[in-house]
């Protein structure tokens, strides 16, 4: 029962971490400005973990190397504590390929969970409170995932389906990583 809990705390605080260090790398990639309080909010809970990385992994103009590979050291340490409370024992070195690769793979539906919800809490504001405050950095964070999608879809004036394209192929692709892990894991 204890190594349950722990497995479900791990977890939670994993991913709600991963997430802030990938949302603080999408927030640099499409120049949120840095004064916005949801910028601070998420620097301030990263920055212990990302401005040491960044002496040794500097930002390049479009990406935050630093909050990336911080991301990957976090599903991987997440990944490890989870074999110590499942099994009792350290993994042995020879599954440490097979990790950082499980982590990857992490990081990665740690960043389609993030689009999913920052595109259904936008699409959901849209409907009910257009002119709520968080607006306007939602569209700002999901516009460079949007804009493509609308220029393929058809135009169907003040209905705008491409949000909704964008959750069915992030739900795609989750599935996908899913399957892969499970191919790994020989499941």
């Amino acid at each position: 029962m204890i190594s349950e809990i722990l497995r479900f705390i791990l977890e939670i605080g994993s991913s709600l971490f991963g997430a802030l260090l990938l949302a603080r790398a999408w927030i640099y990639a499409v120049r949120l400005h840095p004064f916005n309080p949801m910028s601070q909010a998420i620097h301030q809970a990263t920055n212990w973990l990302v401005v040491p990385m960044r002496k040794v992994l500097p930002t390049t103009k479009s990406f935050d190397w630093a909050s990336i590979v911080a991301a990957l050291l976090v599903a991987l340490a997440y990944l490890l504590l989870m074999w110590v409370v499942s099994t009792g024992t350290l993994p042995p070195p020879s599954l440490l390929p097979a990790m950082a690769l499980a982590a990857l793979i992490a990081v990665a539906r740690w960043s389609l969970s993030l689009i999913v919800w920052m595109t259904l809490i936008q699409a959901v504001l849209s409907w009910v409170n257009p002119m709520a405050t968080i607006m306007p950095v939602l569209r700002t964070l999901t516009e460079p995932l949007l804009l493509p999608i609308r220029r393929i879809m058809p135009n169907f004036g003040t209905l705008d389906l491409s949000p909704i394209a964008l959750l069915i192929l992030a739900q795609i692709a989750m599935m996908v990583l899913n399957r892969i892990s499970f191919t790994l894991l020989g499941v």
